[in-house]
């Protein structure tokens, strides 16, 4: 199961589970629409492909709740 990781590692926006334009690597490195393009769709932390992340329906938080652990770095 996805971490679905609250935030974009580069600019630290928010990005809801339930929301559409988080982009993620195989290892779930996330970035925001903005930031991936900027990456040209290449994770910085492995170099591999970022792909739009799925969403996670609101209904199922509770029993599959998503991370809150923020990966930002000013």
């Amino acid at each position: 199961m996805l971490e679905m990781r609250p935030d974009c590692e580069r600019c630290g926006v928010d990005l809801p589970a339930e929301a559409p334009g988080a982009f993620i690597c195989s290892f779930e490195c996330t970035f925001c629409a903005q930031c991936s393009e900027a990456l040209d769709d290449l994770c910085p932390n492995c170099a591999g492909e970022l792909v739009d992340r799925p969403t996670r329906a609101v209904h199922l938080h509770e029993k599959s709740p998503p991370s809150r652990e923020r990966h930002y770095k000013s």
